[in-house]
């Protein structure tokens, strides 16, 4: 666990260096989301905000065989079904394994930061 959390401080570095600030786990799955789909859009309503967050989410429980793409839409936002149950797990361990799933997402960044 502590090589998760030394492993994840040095994932906020490396954002907040590129950001110009630290974000918080929301702000890390919508960055995935604009990852995923690929906009050179600057400006999201809340609802495209919220909806960056949940195809990030979903990008990273794809991972864990959880979620599957389907397709991406006229826009280019992505499409995915669920295709198994989530396990239940406390809020605790459910920040944990999230933070897991971004490790893994963006270790090339590791790559580069060494």
């Amino acid at each position: 666990m502590d090589d998760i959390n030394e492993k994840w401080k040095t994932l906020e570095h490396i954002l907040e260096k590129r950001l110009g600030r630290k974000p918080n786990m929301e702000g890390i799955l919508m960055l995935i989301g604009l990852q995923e789909i690929s906009s050179s859009k600057t400006r999201f309503t809340k609802e495209e905000k919220q909806d960056l967050i949940h195809v990030g989410t979903c990008t990273l429980l794809a991972q864990e065989g959880y979620y599957r793409f389907v397709k991406k839409d006229d826009e280019g936002w992505p499409h995915y079904q669920q295709i198994k149950p989530m396990p239940e797990m406390d809020a605790e361990h459910q920040e944990m394994w999230l933070k897991k799933l971004m490790l893994c997402y963006f270790e090339p960044l590791f790559e580069k930061h060494v």
